[in-house]
């Protein structure tokens, strides 16, 4: 398997998390489709990574469903459970995490543009969803060790990975402070190799 995407965007470094749980072996293919010779819309229709090409050459696209996909490739380390209330609390997890991802890449993103053409109001609409999924995320951790309790899951590597996210482009959003629970399911999921081993950069 082949896995296209960067050392930056937050959902390879889902992708490339959850492969390293599963102890599944791939071929890291460093590209963007900022790039202006980018391979990535030649493979995924919709221009985005990541992209996880099969050894089929079958590519499958959208964070989610690639790693759906891999935690079914082998029986071990499963992230997600079967499908019942729980699992859907999983995904409903992830979909909060992913979310909260969306808004910072659309403000960091807008804030790129030239300084006449940014909206503030865009950005700032941005942020308040940032903000109000922190505080959503912190409540529903509450005291538990991990987002479902005492297991960890795909839950805890999309919230873990949206975390890490903002540290890495956002460092002036405070979410340690405002809410420590956060900080310690984080400081505790750097502890796995998964995630030290992949901390973004440029």
């Amino acid at each position: 398997m082949k896995l296209i995407g960067s050392h930056t965007s937050p959902f390879v470094r889902k992708v490339r998390i959850v492969l390293a749980e599963k102890k599944i072996d791939y071929e890291l293919v460093i590209d963007s489709p900022w790039l202006e010779d980018s391979k990535v819309p030649d493979i995924n229709p919709l221009g985005k990574i990541p992209v996880l090409v099969l050894d089929d050459n079958t590519p499958l696209f959208d964070s989610r469903v690639i790693v759906e996909y891999i935690d079914n490739v082998t029986p071990n380390n499963k992230l997600f459970p079967a499908p019942n209330r729980e699992r859907t609390e999983v995904k409903r997890w992830e979909a909060l995490a992913d979310g909260l991802l969306d808004a910072a890449v659309t403000a960091l993103l807008e804030g790129k543009r030239p300084k006449k053409e940014q909206s503030a109001s865009w950005i700032a609409r941005q942020h308040d969803k940032v903000t109000r999924s922190l505080a959503f995320m912190a409540t529903e951790l509450g005291e538990k060790t991990f987002c479902m309790g005492t297991h960890f899951s795909m839950a805890d590597i999309a919230v873990g990975t949206a975390l890490g996210y903002l540290c890495f482009r956002f460092p002036d959003i405070a979410w340690q402070e405002s809410h420590p629970n956060l900080a310690k399911l984080y400081d505790k999921l750097l502890q796995r190799p998964p995630f030290a081993d992949t901390i973004p950069h440029d």
